[in-house]
């Protein structure tokens, strides 16, 4: 058992120097840093928006429907702060009808959009925004009645606020979700006639999603 030993302990003083020596002629290599991601919303970009609306009114019937259309814009980001300037449009059918004695009446909205500032909260790749800004609507009232039909179109401005959140789920591609509350003011349908009708101002809730491609390389690497 000794010579066992004395053995083990001469290969052991043997081999420490060339292990001493391995190590040493070994390169030291750093293990790699991890790379985050950092998303800079500054930029310009276009998209598509659709969604639903409906008025705002305890009358009936109510006007509602759907709309689809486009939307362009352009954000500022200054440290989490993100200000921006976007426009839509959309076509729309947004309607609401009644009838009686063999007459009916439809209001119908055919065109919608917005012209809004907004100002948010970015985390990373998702932002918080409150909107606001000038809304108007194209709108149609018609009347059908046995023999005769009638119509008269008026263009409607006003005012809308709202909040959203947009991300980003690919490389320059983000989706986003919103609410906007619309009050357009009255017009006054078949002036001049005896079938002269003032619409009152126009309230409409409406919802809609969207998807936008920015032109900028929103991804940056931070080491």
């Amino acid at each position: 058992m000794k010579k066992v030993l004395l053995a083990s302990a001469c290969l052991f003083a043997l081999a420490a120097p060339a292990s001493a020596a391995d190590l040493a002629a070994r390169p030291y290599t750093k293990a790699p840093v991890a790379v985050a991601s950092v998303y800079n919303w500054t930029g310009f970009y276009l998209g598509a928006v659709g969604g639903g609306a409906w008025e705002n009114t305890s009358a009936d019937p109510k006007m509602q429907g759907g709309f689809v259309g486009g939307t362009a814009g352009y954000n500022w980001q200054s440290g989490a702060v993100v200000f921006g300037l976007e426009a839509d449009a959309a076509w729309a059918n947004v309607s609401a009808s009644a009838s009686a004695l063999g007459v009916t009446v439809e209001s119908k909205t055919n065109a919608l959009g917005t012209v809004r500032g907004r100002i948010g909260w970015a985390v990373n790749n998702v932002l918080f925004y409150g909107t606001g800004g000038y809304a108007w609507i194209d709108n149609k009232l018609s009347g059908t009645a046995p023999g005769v039909a009638v119509s008269d179109t008026k263009f409607h401005s006003g005012w809308t606020v709202g909040a959203g959140v947009e991300a980003f789920l690919a490389p320059q591609w983000s989706v986003k979700g919103e609410y906007l509350y619309r009050s357009l003011g009255g017009q006054t349908y078949f002036g001049g006639t005896v079938l002269a009708t003032d619409s009152g101002t126009l309230n409409f809730h409406s919802v809609q999603v969207g998807v936008n491609y920015h032109f900028n390389a929103p991804v940056v690497a931070k080491y």
